[in-house]
């Protein structure tokens, strides 16, 4: 039986270990791949790569899957405005899927016999890749030495020294993933309930003062332009990201349910995702009716939480796609938002399917489209049934 074998290599500790243990002590012929759903430069793919090869592996590829990332699962947030708990843009999970799916692919079309990746047994990244490795390739066995040896980090680096490799890793206090949709932030802090994590420990600093104002233009939901400039989203959301992370928006801490079942704290700081996500969600205040809001709010709620928990490839992901798409036809205009240090603002939006149209009255002010009875009328009917209920279970 062949011995090749496709890891998923990030270049972080929990990876390179595996990369030599793979290759070294189990003697499997290890094709290293990392993929690029955004956060690489090219200095850094070329940084990955030759460490790869000082691990030992037999070869290694960069899979460039920004636009796949996005039109796969960022555009369904966006078009869901899917914070989870109200707070956090997904930014690592969602990445993960198309991670797994672009490296299941990978491995088949090499005809690989194994798949590998570095996640622990207690959090939720074992369950994305597994889950997504076992539906697209059954025959196809996964490796884990991390979770199966239960190796602590001290462990990995003194068995990484051993074998002649020594990057500092103990040099490195916070654990960061840079992606379209945002970086996470991990640190000694987020493993408590009540430290913030400090100001160096984001990836961007604050380097602007005072304010200014960006335009984001949507078309049918998708982000097609900044400031006037046509692009496609993902570069939109990438121009957006360097615009406002120079003034240090974005930036807080998760709270959350793992997939495993316990809490877990997490940093991050994603300001392309929170702006593009409020100002999406402003414009569907204007263009929506009342109904597709109340409707599409439960049905994102519930995309996120499927994508967060690994549940990506179940069909009711393409029905609520379906959905999402379907209520973004008269999702188009501008909106202005302004840019502060550490925050922003949303000015407004203009569109040409603005449902506040002055021509059929202004709210508070006046009406143009009916008589005083015939609101008189209209109350009195849509109460009939509180008053029905108040009057038969009134006490006696």
């Amino acid at each position: 039986m062949s011995k090749k074998l496709v890891l998923a290599y990030s270049g972080g500790l929990d990876t390179s270990y595996c990369a030599v243990h793979l290759s070294k002590d189990l003697g499997y012929e290890v094709h290293a791949v990392s993929v690029n759903t955004g956060g690489f430069t090219s200095e850094e793919i070329k940084n990955i790569e030759s460490n790869a090869y000082k691990m030992g592996v037999a070869t290694y590829k960069n899979l460039d899957a920004v636009a796949s990332y996005y039109e796969k699962v960022v555009k369904y947030l966006i078009y869901g405005n899917v914070l989870k708990n109200n707070t956090y843009p997904l930014s690592v999970s969602a990445e993960r899927i198309i991670q797994a799916i672009e490296i299941v692919e990978y491995a088949k079309s090499i005809n690989a016999g194994f798949i590998a990746h570095g996640s622990t047994g207690a959090g939720n990244d074992q369950v994305r890749f597994d889950m997504i490795f076992q539906t697209l390739a059954p025959h196809i066995e996964i490796i884990t030495p991390i979770r199966d040896l239960k190796l602590s980090r001290q462990e990995e680096i003194d068995y990484l020294k051993s074998n002649g490799v020594d990057m500092s890793w103990d040099k490195a206090k916070y654990s960061v993933n840079k992606g379209l949709w945002g970086t996470s932030v991990g640190g000694e802090e987020t493993l408590t309930s009540e430290k913030p994590l400090p100001e160096h420990a984001y990836p961007s600093q604050l380097e602007k003062q005072g304010s200014e104002k960006a335009t984001l233009t949507f078309k049918k939901g998708q982000f097609v332009a900044l400031n006037g400039q046509a692009n496609s989203p993902e570069k939109n959301i990438e121009a957006l990201h360097t615009l406002a992370s120079a003034y240090a928006i974005g930036r807080d801490i998760h709270v959350g349910d793992t997939i495993v079942g316990i809490k877990g704290r997490v940093g991050f700081e994603a300001a392309a995702a929170l702006i593009t996500i409020k100002a999406h969600h402003l414009l569907e205040k204007h263009t929506l009716t009342k109904w597709q809001l109340q409707h599409k709010e439960y049905l994102s709620s519930f995309y996120g939480m499927h994508l967060h928990e690994g549940q990506y490839l179940d069909p009711v992901m393409r029905n609520i796609e379906a959905f999402l798409e379907s209520s973004q036809q008269n999702v188009s205009g501008d909106v202005v938002v302004t840019l502060k240090p550490y925050h922003f603002m949303l000015d407004g939006i203009t569109s040409e399917h603005d449902l506040m149209n002055a021509k059929f009255g202004s709210y508070g002010e006046m009406n143009k489209g009916w008589t005083s009875d015939e609101a008189k009328g209209f109350i009195k009917i849509i109460g009939n049934q509180n008053k029905i209920y108040h009057q038969v279970n009134s006490e006696s």
